[in-house]
């Protein structure tokens, strides 16, 4: 038997609703497939969902706590944290048609629900400011960069935008702040296999094997030495990054590689321990500085350019 179409729910704080296919199974309720699907969520926290008729099935209809469960179907329910770390930096929208949106990301900011964040995201914020249910990105950029992330807002045009990214017909540039080093020739192209490192599955690293993973490196410029409020910026540079390939991580694993760990990495060239309470203090000096393309849509030239700069304290 095949599952029935995915509903479209309304938006619930800026936040979709999330499907859950049910395979046949043992389950004899709704709850009881729930807390093992889910264990993440505590059996009392789904009882109360059931109960304030927040966990609906394939026809939209609020299922109570003692549901019998039903395979070869759905359950929707929507993500929600009772502890979610604040971000205290903004967004703001550089473009806007009845095609695209595209906003200027701060940095700390995640991209889409994942992990800690809900409400703290990109797309939660923007439909809540836009009321666009539909608002779906079409690529993503780390939590911890900061610049441009564009969004398709029509369904039926919003794989025209993703394919972009996936055939590679999107120009971007980065900007950089990494140490200086006189003995690297510059520009270049640095290109690797860049695949999971199996003892820290957040860092990449370079391995034998295809090329999978391309960026120009271009040096802008040697930052001037401190006065003595940025210290942390002696002997560092401002680079260009033109990446043709997006592999996760790759610019930061490319620079790592080199020998130019980026200001402000808490992955390279060492995985430090994730934050419990988030310090804002020290960010990625990474921008997604630029996006060019061609509107695969209405056949107009596309350019956009990041108003972020990286760290106030450096040098203009």
């Amino acid at each position: 038997m095949s599952r029935p179409p995915k509903l479209e729910l309304p938006l619930r704080a800026g936040v979709a609703a999330s499907a859950l296919a049910c395979p046949a199974g043992p389950w004899s309720t709704v709850l009881d497939f729930l807390c093992e699907r889910l264990p993440l969520v505590s059996r009392a926290s789904w009882q109360g969902r059931l109960q304030a008729g927040d966990v609906l099935n394939a026809e939209g209809q609020s299922l109570t706590p003692d549901a019998p469960y039903r395979g070869a179907s759905r359950v929707y329910y929507w993500r929600q944290l009772a502890h979610e770390p604040e971000i205290p930096f903004e967004a703001s929208i550089l473009f806007q048609d009845e095609w695209l949106l595209v906003a200027d990301k701060p940095h700390f900011l995640p991209v889409v629900p994942a992990g800690r964040y809900v409400q703290q995201t990109l797309l939660t914020r923007l439909r809540q400011a836009t009321g666009l249910a539909t608002l779906t990105p079409a690529h993503r950029i780390d939590r911890e960069t900061a610049g441009l992330v564009l969004f398709s807002i029509q369904p039926q045009t919003r794989s025209a935008y993703q394919n972009l990214f996936r055939d590679r017909a999107v120009s971007k540039v980065y900007e950089a702040i990494a140490p200086f080093k006189p003995t690297l020739s510059l520009p270049r192209w640095h290109r690797s296999r860049l695949a999971e490192r199996a003892d820290a599955f957040m860092q990449m690293e370079e391995v034998a094997g295809a090329v999978n993973a391309e960026t120009e490196i271009r040096l802008l410029e040697r930052l001037p030495s401190p006065a003595g409020d940025a210290p942390e910026y002696a002997g560092m540079a401002r680079y260009e990054l033109h990446p043709s390939t997006g592999q996760k991580h790759q610019l930061r694993a490319h620079m790592n590689a080199l020998g130019l760990p980026i200001l402000g990495d808490r992955i390279y060239p060492r995985l430090l321990p994730e934050q419990v309470t988030p310090d804002f203090s020290n960010p990625l000096q990474l921008l997604a500085r630029e996006l060019r393309f061609t509107d695969p849509i209405t056949g107009t030239a596309r350019f956009f350019r990041s108003e972020l700069r990286l760290h106030s304290k450096l040098p203009t």
